[in-house]
């Protein structure tokens, strides 16, 4: 595959800039406008709507949306054991990892009689969301079970598209119940982000919404954190995302299969390589055209590689500090001494640290989530943790010794900002006896 290679010394500013955008993300006013029709309408009319969109979207019928003891016991049944243990094998290892994200409680003493705490509590109500599209992805249902189950939410539950049989993913199901979610409705697209945010007869309405989807329910989670009455998201999404940063010790092999296993995403998936090798740069395009002839997705991947930009900088110091521009989902180090590297690294979702570190394992069973700002979001936002599912409250307790120590200059800077009644709250405390 001929994929042009961009020397970074020879560009300016405003062409590296340039090179560094994304494509334009493919939700236009249609998708917008569809997303907002469909969420007008299942608030309009509730399980019936999910019907129809089902029946459109999904080619399924029925009206009954929660999944049964009895789908569940079925699920189990059509996977292997090895898949069973691989499943369990995952949950194990992001339970891990995410058990110690867990914060803990701050209390002290600003000053003697004045205490200050900082306690959190999980979110009442979440929905998890879990898309079927081109491939069932039961990895998303764990990544996003996990954290809310640690978190100890109160209600969790789960949409996910059902099949034209009408039945889920058999595999999404038992990720997610062995994960600890029962409660699955078998509900996709941008409806299901409506049922999840506003609620029908069937599905709860919940306090946020986490998940990767389609620009449908890209463009509904959207919508919905902008309305009072909707629900919370956990971050902004785009399509999926690497970057690898290579050099002359690299194993061509080994970078165009990262490569490929982010294009095999979507079309809208995006591939970065910087290399401080050009001959490196032009071994990775063999490999990947010879890859790229076994792989069951090639079409996909193919299209996605047409957006997949090549790099060359100049020493490994500029790729990091290119990477750090593009703010990429997942970075790759397959350099030589990746870990002193490391340091240097500022932005991104999730980074992969030397030649044994494929971007796979993070997307499946390593312990860390995949749930990810794309789009330049990593240089502003973090990937799913625990933290998402909780809320912090800030506690104060003064005892009046501690009030008097304090009451001074709150009387003060109350007055500075003409606030007399802040002040007279204080005073009028102060005035009374012991």
């Amino acid at each position: 595959m001929n994929i042009p290679i961009h020397q970074w010394q020879d560009l300016s500013e405003q062409q590296r800039s340039l090179l560094l955008r994304r494509p334009a993300v493919s939700q236009d006013d249609s998708v917008r406008a569809s997303a907002v029709a469909i969420i007008a309408a299942v608030r309009q009319r509730g399980d019936l709507a999910l019907a129809e969109f089902t029946a459109q979207f999904d080619g399924a019928g029925g009206t009954e949306f929660r999944v049964t003891e009895a789908e569940f016991a079925s699920a189990a049944q059509q996977l292997a054991a090895e898949d069973l243990a691989a499943i369990d094998l995952a949950i194990a290892n992001i339970r891990r990892f995410h058990e110690q994200q867990l914060p803990a409680p701050v209390s002290l003493e600003t000053m003697p009689g004045v205490l200050c705490e900082r306690i959190s509590q999980p979110i009442d109500s979440v929905g998890l969301y879990v898309p079927a599209g081109t491939a069932p992805l039961p990895s998303a249902a764990i990544m996003l079970a996990v954290p809310a189950t640690i978190a100890r939410c109160p209600r969790i539950i789960l949409c996910t598209p059902p099949r034209p049989d009408g039945t889920a993913d058999p595999a999404v199901l038992v990720a997610a119940s062995r994960a600890g979610v029962a409660e699955i409705y078998k509900v996709g697209g941008a409806q299901a982000i409506a049922a999840m945010a506003y609620g029908t007869a069937t599905i709860p309405k919940v306090r946020k919404i986490f998940g990767p989807g389609n620009p449908w329910v890209t463009s509904a989670k959207t919508i919905v954190s902008a309305d009072p009455d909707g629900a919370a998201i956990d971050m902004p999404a785009g399509p999926s995302e690497v970057l690898v940063i290579a050099d002359a010790v690299s194993s061509p092999e080994f970078v165009a299969a990262d490569l490929l296993s982010q294009a095999e995403h979507g079309v809208d998936s995006q591939v970065v390589l910087v290399t401080t090798d050009a001959a490196q740069a032009t071994s990775v395009q063999v490999e990947i055209t010879r890859q790229l002839e076994s792989l069951s997705r090639s079409d996909i991947a193919a299209s996605a590689l047409e957006n997949s930009l090549f790099i060359v900088a100049p020493d490994v110091a500029a790729a990091i500090e290119i990477s750090n521009r593009y703010a990429p989902e997942h970075l790759i180090l397959q350099i030589e001494n990746p870990r002193a590297a490391l340091s240097a690294v500022r932005n991104a979702g999730s980074v992969f640290v030397g030649r044994w570190t494929p971007e796979s394992v993070g997307d499946y069973c390593s312990g860390t989530n995949h749930v990810l700002p794309t789009y330049g979001y990593a240089a502003t936002y973090s990937g799913l943790g625990i933290d998402q599912f909780l809320r912090q409250m800030t506690v104060q307790e003064l005892t009046r010794d501690g009030l008097e120590n304090l009451g001074a200059a709150v009387i003060r800077l109350a007055g500075l900002e003409g606030l007399d009644a802040h002040a007279a709250a204080v005073s009028r405390r102060l005035a009374t006896k012991p």
